[in-house]
């Protein structure tokens, strides 16, 4: 969501000031370019030097600078970028803003945008609750100005502690993203707006007893990659995710589950979809009879007895349903070895319309790794792709399965 997009950073005058620095680092990383803004009281905690050195743009300080306004700068950082962000915000400035005054730069940028606005405010936890602040806070959001935090803990203040703090630099650029798939959406600029889209991520876990279980060597990055690229596309998105070691998605619903039996209760309770996406790698076999207890060596040398019954098979399910089919049905075929013949015999059997065949022998490093090389087979061929990072290969096939549903 922020790949290319112009940011312009308004940050004021409070001590959260220093986390403007982190913050550019962090929108830099995700293909943003940042214009920063700074008021005089923001350069009282930090330099326009470091601000500038990290954002690598001109900064930006004063509304009569002769260079910047000799064709009314201060209307084109208020019109020519795709967000306002402002952190910290103040209460100083957040009582500008919610009465029109501009007496300074960042004021008069804030007066002038037509652009989206995200504040995060900074500052006392009795600032953030006196009244006139409520108030300001209170006018500003009927405006459509979007809040991120404050957040609860320790102020800067000795022996000072409420709601107040700053929210985190990548909570910020969580909230950049929103605001801006938000102002997407509303300009129908969005392929899957509207669309629901399911995904399963990650392993089952199948218990053998209290402490053991069954399990493969999946991650969930290409499930979880491909929930985040859904919702950039403007969907609604539904994960359902066995147990991994990554955080969830932001603005995805997700489901937590364990077992492959409870997998395929999430996914048809999610159901209807318009688009499901069957990644997880869910466990073959299961324990027919789970120990109730820890399974003891008994000294023989002999290992116990398992059982083992199949589990049920979601991908199938799903592409055979009578009434909730999704409109797409995409798997994923995780093989070692004959990988097109086990792709297509999979693509026919479970109804699916596109199966995502790998080659997840441990030399690819597939399985648990950051790329992966992927041949998408359907009814009208095989389709090599080169091999690319996850969350690339996800952008690439959620592109594809909006570009089907709209045919």
């Amino acid at each position: 969501m922020l790949s290319g997009k112009q940011i312009v950073l308004i940050i004021s005058g409070g001590i959260a000031a220093y986390k403007s620095l982190d913050l550019i680092r962090r929108l830099k990383e995700r293909g943003a370019r940042v214009i920063p803004v700074m008021t005089g009281g923001a350069q009282e905690f930090i330099t326009p030097l470091a601000v500038g050195a990290l954002s690598a743009e001109t900064v930006f300080t004063d509304l009569f600078d002769r260079q910047a306004e000799h064709d009314v700068g201060h209307i084109r950082l208020a019109r020519d970028h795709d967000l306002i962000l402002v952190a910290p915000a103040t209460a100083n400035l957040m009582a500008k803003m919610a009465h029109g005054i501009a007496d300074d730069l960042a004021t008069a940028i804030l007066l002038a945008t037509d652009k989206p606005v995200l504040a995060a405010p900074a500052m006392n936890p009795k600032m953030w609750d006196n009244e006139a602040t409520k108030r300001n806070r209170a006018i500003l959001k009927t405006r459509g100005i979007v809040f991120c935090g404050p957040a609860a803990g320790e102020m800067a203040e000795r022996g000072e502690a409420g709601t107040g703090r700053m929210s985190e630099p990548l909570e910020i650029v969580a909230a950049a993203e929103a605001v801006l798939r938000d102002t997407a959406l509303k300009a129908g600029d969005l392929p899957l707006a509207g669309k629901h889209v399911l995904i399963t991520s990650g392993p089952t876990h199948e218990p053998i007893d209290p402490v053991r279980y069954i399990a493969n060597r999946s991650s969930g990055k290409q499930g979880h990659a491909l929930a985040r690229a859904a919702w950039e596309a403007g969907a609604r998105v539904t994960l359902v995710s066995g147990p991994v070691t990554l955080p969830d998605p932001a603005h995805v619903s997700v489901i937590h589950v364990e077992s492959a039996a409870a997998m395929l209760r999430a996914v048809e309770a999610s159901l209807p979809a318009d688009i499901a996406i069957m990644a997880a790698a869910v466990a073959d076999w299961r324990v027919a009879a789970e120990g109730k207890e820890k399974i003891k060596k008994d000294g023989s040398g002999r290992p116990p007895a398992l059982e083992l019954a199949e589990n049920p098979d979601i991908l199938a399910t799903v592409g055979h349903h009578r009434n909730l089919r999704p409109r797409l049905l995409i798997g994923f075929a995780a093989e070692t070895q004959n990988l097109l013949d086990n792709a297509r015999s999979k693509l026919e059997r479970k109804k699916a319309d596109w199966i995502v065949a790998n080659d997840v022998s441990p030399q690819t490093g597939i399985m648990g790794g950051d790329a992966n090389t992927v041949r998408l087979v359907s009814r009208d061929g095989v389709e090599d792709w080169p091999e690319l990072g996850k969350a690339e290969v996800a952008r690439r096939i959620i592109a594809r399965a909006a570009a089907a549903l709209s045919d």
